[in-house]
């Protein structure tokens, strides 16, 4: 073992170190477990609450027309008023949190979304409380971080490891709560902060079962595979899957956008009428269904297959109008039981045509269940992991493996979005991706020695802005009083506004509470981070006071970010080794040289017959960096930085060489 100094020591234990890390992950982790366990009190409480109205002589079934709307009215009503990231399933608004915010989630949300949830789900709304209890442990997260003052990449690695260990509470399944923060939070499987995650979905798990006991789990037997020939049948179900999975994706998305010119105040009462008229026929699909689901998983159900076919039908239905009209809660729960339901309709129906073998249908339904959940998810490690960790049994290894794979592989390709990343494309974040290497991550904002910008008081005139906007060459400027900055006035916002006025004040127009990043931030996440918003600028705060102003970093600075990384002879020890050995994951910037015999030498870049996906962002000519306009002439030995794929990048170096 090696010895460690004082310093390693300091570092290692203050907040921003490893075991620093550690603590706040366990805290984080055990309080993910009691939130899981106090959002079920909730729930059973407005439960209770609404056992008493079906209770009362003559409502008979039409108690939930009562309840359901009122449920969801409070619930709109709470989270319009104080948090609307509150309403939906809570997973988009997490990764939106790590994508265009650091991490930071509002200290309120926790409480709302335990309310907001407590009044849908417990009043009969038809959701799960999973993805509530990920929301609630990732608002945890990003709290104990923003009180113990860690850098951004901790802070990520605690509010991913909240909502893991949300899930790992709720099944009390660390390993799947785990891979879930992972591969669906982060979408992100390195080990860099794994041990945080990792502690924090234990902490979960022991926290909520030792508050709530086996309730959180499946009560379900082992089963396995006796004839090899049934996993084709599996492989079909698996097809059935993808059918369901991407219904359901387009069931939230039109629950969600549909009969946008409805009153806000009247959408919770008309959507929670029509949850209520589902419920009157098919009371299995109202609240979490999960009692409903161990019933099926133990094959205790008898009913025929095209019952089940229709409760499927009927909770995607119900849930999508759940979630569409305002409500809270969580669509994990809801995957499952289409998924349970399908498979056990499935096998009703194939037990009359398969008589090879005996059939299984709590089988079929464990394994629909998983094949279900990761077509909406895309997430193939954790659905197969829950099963595993539910069931205590490998025996339908095969099988889930075989119907996850179909799913996933055919849902992604027939619908690139999943349930979880399609709200974030309408919340303006495009193309949120895994974290990649680049020769960007090697300079930091403060590394480009940005000036001053120019910056307007909240009292100046749109006409006076776009004067300046005009004279500065600009499309966005600061608006900042007494050094704050309080928000961002852009062409678009002066437009939305009515155009260059001398009656309206940036006050009034700009874009409050921006997105910001500080020195501290590498290039590569700060253009990430535009190209999730969609945006050409990005202001620069304190690193210490996040209203101070000292930046603006624009798309044009990304050239000088990376001429200086190129030019840093540090650049080689802040590399990782992925990076050196010159490996590049999907589009990337590359360097290709004009030789002497080079077709392009003598020719003007807007000549150059460049392959398609190839975008040139410079070029070197000796000492110095020029822009590639499209008159600009390469010359023999001029060395291209260019942009793309690594199809492009042989194609390019192919075609200078003189191929065509």
């Amino acid at each position: 073992m090696l010895p460690m100094n004082r310093s390693t020591w300091s570092g290692w234990l203050r907040p921003s170190g490893g075991a620093g890390l550690l603590v706040m992950s366990l805290v984080v982790g055990a309080g993910a477990g009691a939130g899981a366990a106090i959002l079920i009190y909730a729930i059973d409480l407005v439960r209770r609450l609404t056992v008493r109205v079906a209770d009362v002589p003559g409502l008979g079934g039409w108690w939930m027309f009562i309840t359901i709307p009122i449920g969801m009215f409070l619930a709109w009503a709470l989270t319009a008023r104080f948090a609307p990231e509150v309403a939906g399933h809570g997973v988009p608004q997490i990764i939106a949190a790590l994508t265009v915010r650091g991490g930071l989630i509002r200290a309120r949300v926790p409480i709302l979304k335990t309310i907001a949830t407590a009044l849908t789900i417990g009043s009969g709304g038809s959701a799960g409380r999973e993805g509530s209890i990920a929301q609630i442990g990732a608002g945890l997260g990003s709290m104990v971080g923003r009180a113990s003052r860690v850098p951004e990449p901790q802070m990520r690695a605690l509010v991913a490891a909240g909502a893991g260990a949300g899930i790992a509470a709720t099944f009390n399944a660390p390993i799947a709560g785990m891979f879930f923060a992972m591969e669906v939070i982060l979408r992100d499987l390195s080990i860099r902060y794994l041990y945080a995650v990792v502690a924090a979905s234990v902490a979960g798990a022991v926290v909520s079962h030792t508050l709530i006991g086996d309730e959180l789990t499946f009560q379900v037997s082992p089963y396995k595979v006796d004839d090899p020939w049934q996993l084709l049948l599996y492989a079909v179900l698996g097809l059935v899957a993808v059918g369901l999975a991407l219904l359901f994706i387009e069931g939230l998305d039109a629950g969600t956008v549909g009969l946008s010119r409805l009153a806000p105040w009247t959408r919770p009462i008309l959507f929670g009428l029509a949850i209520a008229a589902i419920g009157f026929w098919f009371p299995e699909v109202l609240g979490t269904s999960q009692g409903f689901i161990n019933d099926v998983l133990r094959s205790d159900i008898g009913k025929a297959w095209w019952f089940f076919g229709l409760l499927a039908v009927a909770k995607l239905v119900a849930t999508s109008l759940t979630l569409g009209g305002r409500g809270a809660g969580g669509i994990f729960m809801p995957s499952l039981f289409i998924g349970a339901t399908a498979g056990a309709a499935f096998a009703e129906l194939t037990t009359h045509v398969w008589q090879r073998s005996d059939i299984q249908i709590g089988a079929f339904a464990l394994v629909g269940m998983a094949a279900v959940f990761a077509g909406v998810a895309r997430a193939p490690l954790t659905s197969i992991l829950i099963v595993f960790e539910v069931t205590g049994d490998y025996g339908l290894v095969m099988p889930l493996m075989i119907a996850v794979a179909i799913s996933v592989v055919i849902a992604d390709r027939l619908h690139p979005l999943s349930a979880y990343t399609s709200p974030l494309v309408r919340m303006g974040i495009h193309n949120p991706r895994m974290h990649h290497v680049d020769l960007l991550d090697t300079v930091l904002v403060r590394d480009l020695g940005l000036k001053a910008p120019v910056t307007v008081p909240p009292e100046m005139t749109l006409g006076e802005i776009r004067g300046i906007l005009h004279r500065e060459r600009l499309n966005g400027v600061p608006v900042v009083e007494d050094g704050r900055l309080l928000g961002l006035v852009t062409e678009t916002d002066i437009l939305r506004a009515g155009g260059p006025s001398d009656q309206v004040t940036a006050r009034d127009a700009m874009t409050r509470d921006p997105v910001t990043v500080t020195g501290a931030f590498p290039v590569s996440e700060t253009l990430e981070r535009m190209a999730a918003l969609g945006v050409g600028r990005l202001p620069v705060v304190a690193e210490d006071d996040p209203e101070r102003l000292v930046a603006m970093f624009r798309r044009e600075d990304a050239i000088n970010a990376y001429h200086l990384a190129l030019g840093s002879s540090a650049r080689q020890e802040r590399l990782p080794e992925r990076a050196k050995a010159g490996r590049t994951d999907s589009t990337g910037f590359f360097d290709c040289e004009i030789g002497e015999n080079s077709p392009a030498a003598g020719r003007t870049v807007r000549e150059v017959p460049w392959p398609e996906g190839c975008l040139v962002v410079s070029i070197h000519r000796g000492n110095d960096l020029l822009v590639a306009s499209g008159d600009q002439e390469l010359l023999p030995g001029d060395a291209l930085t260019v942009f793309g794929d690594e199809t492009a990048h042989r194609r390019l170096r192919h075609r200078l060489r003189g191929h065509a």
